[in-house]
Parts: C-alpha cells; structure tokens; sequence
C-alpha cells in the first residue's frame, strides 16, 4: 500500500498540481493537511475521475483543514480529537483502511512561546499523545501522518 501525505497549503490553488502529481505516482491513499475548504468545495468529483472513489474531509474557510483521498474503502472515520468537546479547528482526521488505523493531523502552529496559540499547541498535542496512549497498543498497525 502507498501512502503520501502533504500539507497542501490551499487545495484550491494547488488542485492542478495536486491531481497530476496522482496521476504519475499513483498512491492508493493521500492524506492533505492544510487544505483551507470547506468541506461542501473540496474538489471530490475532480479526484473521483483519477481513480479515488473513498473521500473524507474535515474542513474549514480560509484556514486548517485535512483530507484523506484513498482508493480503497474507509471506515470508522474520526472528525475531531476523542474525548474534546471544545475542539473547534479542522485539524484531525482518522479512518481504518485495510486493518491500518490511519490518523492524519494537522498540528497547531503556536507561533511564540508565551502566547495563547502557543499553549493551545502544547494542549492540543498533549491530547493527541493520550489519544495514542489510551487508544491504541504498540503491536497496532496505526499510521500517524501530517
């Protein structure tokens, strides 16, 4: 199974290069991070007509976003972080596919030490870290990517 991951700053402005990049190397899954859409916009029937039937996106105007496009079946999507209530940013994204657990995130930026953002970062990956501890065991097959 190949799997790629990219933080696609805009698909929207990279959806060209997005597409023909797919078609060369051909990846059975490709996890975006990053993709600034809402989810009603995200380009599904452009990647449907090369091939990626099974599409999930968790997005959001102007900022954030993530996406898994893959060619097998997903099942047991995840939208936000488990167990946070107050998570209001695109940033989490997790389905199975072939007995892989493939969690794909977009992580806070946090620009300086000190700052709100900062210590929303340092939050948000503490949380991440006991979703891994308490949820999944180290024989799993899980994949993190972002």
């Amino acid at each position: 199974m190949k799997i790629a991951t990219w933080n696609i700053n805009s698909i929207k402005s990279r959806l060209e290069h997005v597409l023909k990049w797919c078609e060369q190397n051909q990846p059975d899954i490709l996890c975006l991070q990053e993709t600034k859409c809402v989810d009603e916009k995200f380009p599904v029937r452009r990647f449907n007509a090369i091939g990626y039937q099974h599409i999930e996106v968790l997005g959001e105007r102007a900022y954030n976003g993530v996406a898994i496009v893959s060619k097998l079946p997903l099942s047991d999507i995840v939208t936000k972080l488990p167990g946070d209530r107050t998570d209001i940013q695109s940033r989490f994204i997790s389905a199975t596919i072939d007995n892989i657990r493939l969690v794909n995130v977009y992580g806070p930026h946090g620009t300086s030490q000190g700052t709100p953002k900062y210590q929303f970062k340092l939050d948000w990956l503490k949380r991440l870290r006991k979703h891994f501890d308490k949820g999944f065991s180290a024989g799993e097959n899980v994949l993190l990517v972002g």
